[in-house]
């Protein structure tokens, strides 16, 4: 009987972040603030939208924040209450959920398909979605993207969605590839033919990037199992999709469309464009952040 809903999703987050040096020395840049919150916490607020009810956190070294972030704090409530924080209660309100918060550990950086392969037991035979720690999604008509690769997938029968995005075709290289099937390279969701993982330049297949959401069926670890090793011993989540698609297994692709955007908390340049974004779309600081970027720009 075909899978009804999707409850669970992985969040890798053993990333090193060493492009964002020296911030992450002794912080995961998944807890990096943008605006009032934390990256991760973006994250995890969009796949409860979304309607999942596991959430399981792929670690590793120096990343007990991101626990500790999502655990109660009974001691912090109660000074907050009996000092009268009581606003700033309501910004605790995160943690009061019934989403299940499950952690394990990726000891070695041996590569995004090493840290899914770490879900199997979480998975089980159900499919899941993984959405990296790092990369916030955001719609601006409020809409769930992640929610809409989720039904696209079960309705489907994909073993493997994908979310893309168009980028710059001279920055290719920095990114997984998709190469769409012939006849549907202009169709929002359209299946995979086939993809590489960061082309030389001139060499992509297209500049549809892979853009840090995924959802899959248990297929994904047998390919995984199957992945042999990069040159830097690492198992690229890329190649296991890659091998999906020769073992005959449908894998397709939804597009990011005007109107949704990823930003990708993986360089101090990205960090600091999604900071002002999110910066002046609050709705209680917004309005002063715009005041004082009108006056900070007639002194450039």
């Amino acid at each position: 009987m075909p899978q009804q809903k999707i409850t669970k999703v992985v969040i890798p987050v053993a990333g090193l972040g060493t492009r964002l040096l020296p911030a992450t020395k002794s912080q995961p840049k998944e807890m990096l603030p943008v605006g009032r919150k934390p990256v991760v916490q973006y994250v995890v607020e969009e796949m409860q939208a979304a309607g999942i009810e596991q959430i399981l956190f792929v670690t590793g070294r120096k990343k007990m924040a991101i626990e500790d972030h999502f655990d109660a704090d009974p001691e912090l409530v109660k000074t907050l209450s009996s000092g009268g924080g009581y606003a700033l209660l309501e910004e605790l309100k995160y943690t009061e959920t019934d989403v299940r918060f499950f952690y394990t550990r990726q000891s070695v950086p041996l590569g995004l398909g090493d840290a899914v392969n770490h879900a199997r037991e979480f998975a089980n035979d159900d499919h899941f979605v993984v959405a990296l720690g790092d990369s916030i999604i955001k719609s601006d008509d409020g809409s769930n993207f992640t929610r809409k690769m989720m039904d696209l997938h079960l309705r489907e029968g994909a073993d493997c969605t994908l979310a893309v995005e168009e980028v710059d075709p001279d920055e290719t290289y920095r990114y997984g590839i998709v190469k769409p099937r012939a006849g549907q390279e202009d169709r929002d969701v359209f299946e995979v033919e086939d993809l590489v993982e960061k082309p030389k330049l001139g060499t992509a297949p297209s500049n549809l990037a892979i853009a840090a959401r995924y959802v899959f069926s248990p297929a994904i670890f047998e390919a995984i199992r199957r992945t042999a090793p990069d040159r830097q011993g690492e198992l690229q989540l890329t190649d296991s999709i890659r091998l999906l698609i020769q073992l005959g297994h449908k894998v397709q692709a939804v597009r990011l469309r005007p109107g949704e955007r990823r930003y990708d908390i993986g360089n101090f340049e990205s960090y600091f464009k999604a900071f002002i974004d999110f910066a002046l779309a609050d709705e209680k600081y917004g309005y002063m952040i715009r005041q004082y970027l009108k006056r900070k720009a007639r002194e450039l």
